[in-house]
């Protein structure tokens, strides 16, 4: 175990140093990824950025990602497809809470990123940061 995320940051950036990284560029998953992330581009020596992702909650669960989507042009949605059967939830039930939390993502982007423009990360290596993960459906849709 770690004694905080900035430890788990800084030891994961040295494992990551080792690997000799074309380019890397690091992505931070806000809110809880970023205190990692910032260690891991210390220890690479690499740009950071953030990479906002909402979780897209199940009926009565938010906590459980049905889908998550991410911002830019156009944005992304990815789904979890064995909790959309277990929910058995059709298109437009699915159609429903996306649309709810697009919202959120926006407010997001302007509150954490204002106007500034995304990193490119065309032909580099994109390392991708997160806190932890529950169903992994946050860092499915980071990475497409």
């Amino acid at each position: 175990m770690f004694r905080d995320r900035e430890e788990a940051g800084a030891k994961l950036g040295m494992e990551l140093s080792k690997l000799q990284l074309h380019q890397p560029v690091v992505l931070a998953l806000p809110r809880g990824g970023a205190p990692v992330a910032v260690e891991v581009a210390k220890a690479l020596n690499a740009p950071l950025d953030l990479l906002i992702v909402r979780r897209v909650g199940a009926p009565g669960n938010s906590e459980l990602a049905v889908a998550a989507i991410v911002d830019g042009q156009p944005g992304d949605v990815v789904l979890n497809r064995e909790i959309v059967e277990a929910y058995a939830l059709d298109d437009d039930e699915l159609r429903v809470l996306i649309a709810k939390e697009r919202p959120e993502l926006e407010r997001r982007c302007l509150a954490y990123r204002g106007n500034r423009r995304p990193l490119s990360i065309a032909g580099k290596t994109a390392i991708i940061v997160d806190d932890g993960a529950v169903t992994g459906t946050t860092m499915k849709v980071a990475r497409s």
